[in-house]
């Protein structure tokens, strides 16, 4: 046993200086491990201590945009759709117009009659096939490449503010509290009536690849449907204000994403196999959309009241990458591009913002994106200034 010396506390030190473990030398580096007093390592420290990554730079002002007149300040429609041909639809008053992303032309395509108003619009996943709904209850469908209106389908009593598709399958909500599941290569006006909610119901997406479908209300309710069941698989009731903002990520099975309104202004993430909560993020303000990037672990949310903002959010940490400002109204509208790097915002301002939000899959491919402009969404300034209509 080695000789001790102990001092006037009595605890016995080391009579040498610690070894090598290999040769018996007396280890003199002052930065071995054996000296620090952290319980983290030299060498995990200077990992640490690397500067961090400079965020993805995105531009602070809309590449385009674009007047809209009429379009409605109204939280529970949904106004704006962007479509796989990147036709971008939009309901003004009672008109609904379209815009070539790609060409900058503007078509109307459709105007209702006997002074009924486009309440929502949505393009079918794959095709050229438009669905309207309208104030008076009424769901539209149009080929938007003939500009010729297919069929007018009822069951509604009152607005129908929100749609959504799966393949054939049309789903629609309405005031009335209903929701509709219509197969469109049938005659039949709707093959399924869903009876939950308790007030409008003002958001709906499908997750096509799970088969579950999302609604939210006025009642403050997120409902998740399995299929075309009448019965819901899971009734979420966090959320204290009305749930417009539903979003399914598209790298994590299900994975869905909600935001509440003014009195709740959380995002809440939901594992809808268990049907637990994932995690929730308080955003100071109303959620009035959220979507998803197609090419990363990143979502983007609008809202309302008070600052009118913008926000792109690293998921699953919930960082802030950007918050863009530039709307005067809050921000009810959202769409994103076909390629997945631009998204479109609408607000009661009546205009249409274009910004340049998320990168490409492929990175060797360049920063344009699918606006036909050139991707000038980077240069830190204005773009073009155009109208809708």
């Amino acid at each position: 046993m080695s000789p001790q010396k102990r001092i006037g506390s009595g605890h016995p030190t080391p009579s040498k200086t610690p070894h090598s473990r290999h040769n018996g030398a007396i280890n003199l580096n002052v930065n071995s491990d054996l000296y620090s007093v952290s319980p983290i390592n030299f060498a995990s420290q200077a990992i640490l201590q690397q500067p961090r990554k400079p965020p993805r730079p995105i531009s602070k002002v809309p590449y385009k945009v674009l007047d809209a007149p009429e379009l409605a300040d109204d939280f529970y429609l949904n106004l704006v759709d962007w479509g796989s041909s990147n036709i971008l639809a939009v309901g003004l008053g009672s008109c609904v117009y379209m815009w070539n992303s790609t060409t900058g032309r503007v078509n109307k395509l459709c105007e209702l009659p006997d002074n009924d108003l486009v309440t929502s619009v949505s393009w079918i996943q794959r095709g050229s096939h438009l669905a309207v709904g309208t104030h008076k209850g009424f769901v539209q469908i149009y080929d938007a490449e003939k500009a010729r209106r297919l069929r007018t389908m009822t069951g509604h009593t009152a607005r129908v503010g929100a749609l959504a598709w799966n393949e054939h399958i049309l789903t629609s909500g309405s005031r009335d509290r209903m929701i509709y599941h219509r197969d469109v290569r049938s005659p039949d006006q709707y093959c399924r009536r869903l009876a939950g909610h308790k007030q409008e119901v003002c958001g709906l997406r499908w997750n096509c690849e799970d088969g579950q479908l999302a609604s939210g209300g006025n009642d403050n309710k997120l409902f998740v449907w399995d299929k075309l069941t009448q019965t819901p698989l899971h009734r979420f009731s966090t959320h204290v204000a009305a749930v417009k903002a539903i979003a399914w990520s598209p790298h994590q099975h299900h994975l869905l994403a909600s935001g509440g309104g003014t009195a709740d202004r959380s995002i809440k993430f939901w594992n809808t196999a268990s049907g637990s909560l994932v995690k929730e993020v308080d955003t100071g303000s109303q959620v009035c959309n959220l979507a998803w990037s197609k090419n990363s672990d990143e979502l983007v949310s609008t809202h309302g009241y008070s600052q009118n903002q913008i926000v792109v959010w690293k998921y699953p940490r919930m960082e802030q990458v950007a918050s863009l400002t530039g709307h005067t109204y809050r921000v009810l509208y959202l769409s994103a591009s076909p390629d997945g790097t631009t998204v479109v915002t609408g607000a009661g301002d009546e205009t249409l913002r274009f910004w340049k939000v998320f990168g490409r899959k492929n990175r060797g491919s360049g920063g344009g994106g699918s606006d036909g402009e050139g991707g000038i969404g980077g240069s830190g300034r204005l773009g073009d200034w155009g109208s809708i209509r």
